[in-house]
């Protein structure tokens, strides 16, 4: 914060900016964090933003140790390693520094997964807290809607009950249908956004192929507008070039506010589910190779030196931001009207210099994570019987972070960031099973267990109990196993009694037993 104040931007802050000032169901995306800066816009401090931003990685660090240590038993080295990359990853770190919705959808994802394992037993009323944190994750970026199908399953798989499972999709549902009635009121289209056919015609942009897909020119004219005529040998080695690129793409003849509207979703949308079905290994192959793109040592450039520069700590900001087209005002107007002064980003020596010097030492490679997620993987794989046990939902949920957009959008840096605690999390729970197996007669931490694994003293009997029949029990219940009452004993011994002679038999018998033993 010291080193590039008030804060740091990316293509995507303006339009959050936009809807702080004025609020609105963005055709894009959905608003959650918009609301988040209408909130704190009469502060009127970027850097606020920035630091809440800040407090909310934190916040998630926080989750995770507390999780993996009252919870799961894992010392707190171990936690503290799980807890490491999303408290000091300088890419986290620089996310958090942007006007972007990151921060709150790790910290939200982070909230859930943790919320979820830390019960055995889930009452109705902790399922609708978990419900309403979905809605907001949902709400901050629609990829968190999915994670509600994987928690059904794994509650599901947990035999927790119907209670909190349905307390769990309605506290999800209401808000979320809320938000898609006020879209529809406002755009004409019961969804969350006009974009997810468009973004899903971009993933398909690099191999579709107008000849495969057979379209009718007649009566499918609005898809074969859509047709890229360019070889795919040929084609921009970025699908982002398709949509988001100013150039003279098929979807961008229509003008530069007409790419989200309803009709033009739903077309993009029609085409490129036809071009999946009808070249599914392009597809396939598309998505692979995105896939693998995260788990790579090194960082190359992608999709272009313009983005992938966002991403990094550097000196050569400018002082100016730019002056886009915005809802009713522009991007440079919109910035400085919520900052109320200068908004751009201001580098500050010799801050700056220890975060560009940070940022190429410490980060979480992507063959570390994709390491994480192996042994995460494997900690499945060995709680087979219980279907995966409590790692089987940080593992989906890291796993599904890294497919999702390559499924459906585009491989993205920033889009490894949410799946990263995820995979610390499995990870660390496989790492605390494995060694807790080798301990004799110890119970497996996959489970979570008891906040005091503890066993309860026994309570102290009353020394004064009203019934003497009741103090002779206790006197005979807290006697060695084999003992007898010294008055029996005495009475045992005394000459002529009839327990004495057969005591005296008794020896004398085993006195004869042990003189014939050799």
């Amino acid at each position: 914060m010291l080193g590039f104040g008030p804060a740091m931007w990316f293509n995507d802050s303006y339009d959050y900016i936009s809807v702080a000032l004025r609020p609105r169901p963005h055709p894009i995306r959905p608003d959650g964090y918009g609301f988040w800066l209408l909130i704190l816009r009469p502060l009127h401090s970027l850097a606020l933003v920035a630091f809440t931003q800040h407090l909310m990685g934190i916040a998630a660090g926080v989750l995770i140790y507390a999780l993996l240590t009252k919870k799961f038993g894992i010392p707190g080295w171990g936690a503290t390693l799980a807890a490491a990359p999303i408290l000091f990853d300088a890419y986290q770190i620089q996310l958090e520094q942007l006007v972007m919705s990151d921060a709150m959808f790790i910290l939200l994802v982070v909230g859930v997964i943790t919320l979820v394992l830390w019960h055995r037993t889930m009452p109705w009323r902790v399922g609708a807290v978990v419900g309403v944190l979905l809605a907001l994750t949902a709400l901050t970026r629609s990829i968190g809607l999915p994670i509600l199908a994987l928690v059904v399953v794994y509650l599901l798989i947990k035999r927790t009950g119907w209670k909190p499972i349905v307390a769990m999709i309605i506290a999800c549902a209401l808000p979320v249908g809320a938000y898609m009635g006020w879209f529809k009121a406002v755009n004409g289209q019961f969804a969350m956004t006009n974009s997810d056919g468009v973004i899903l015609y971009m993933r398909t942009s690099l191999f579709a192929d107008c000849h495969e897909m057979n379209l009718d020119k007649r009566k499918e004219l609005e898809l074969v507008l859509l047709c890229i005529n360019t070889p795919r040998d040929k084609r921009e080695p970025s699908a982002q070039a398709y949509l988001w690129w100013d150039n003279e793409n098929q979807l961008h003849v229509f003008g530069s506010g007409m790419k989200f509207t309803p009709e033009i979703n739903a077309n993009a949308s029609t085409f490129a589910k036809k071009a999946i079905l009808s070249q599914p290994g392009d597809y396939l192959a598309a998505v692979a190779k995105d896939f693998f793109r995260a788990f790579r040592w090194d960082r190359p450039q992608f999709p272009d030196y313009k983005t992938y520069m966002l991403y990094e700590f550097r000196n050569s900001f400018t002082r100016e931001l730019p002056k886009w087209s915005s809802y009713h005002s522009t991007t440079d107007k919109d910035a400085e009207a919520y900052e109320n002064g200068p908004a751009a980003t201001r580098v500050v020596a010799p801050w700056s210099d220890i975060m560009i010097g940070y940022q190429k030492v410490v980060r979480l490679p992507g063959l570390v994570l994709g390491l994480l997620l192996l042994v995460g993987l494997y900690g499945v794989a060995v709680r087979w019987r219980q279907l995966g046990g409590a790692v089987l939902l940080p593992w989906l949920g890291g796993v599904g972070l890294v497919l999702a957009p390559a499924a459906t959008a585009e491989f993205d840096y920033r889009y490894l960031l949410p799946a990263a605690p995820l995979a610390c999390m499995a990870a660390a729970i496989t790492i605390a099973g494995l060694r807790e197996r080798r301990r004799p007669g110890a119970t497996d931490p996959s489970e979570p267990q008891p906040a005091d694994p503890r066993p309860s003293e026994p309570r102290p009997a009353d020394p004064r109990p009203s019934d003497p029949q009741a103090v002779d029990q206790q006197h005979h219940d807290q006697r060695p196993a084999g003992s007898r009452p010294a008055e029996l004993q005495h009475r045992d011994q005394r000459p002529g009694s009839e327990a004495a002679e057969a005591t005296e038999v008794t020896q004398a018998t085993e006195t004869a037993d042990a003189a014939e033993r050799p």
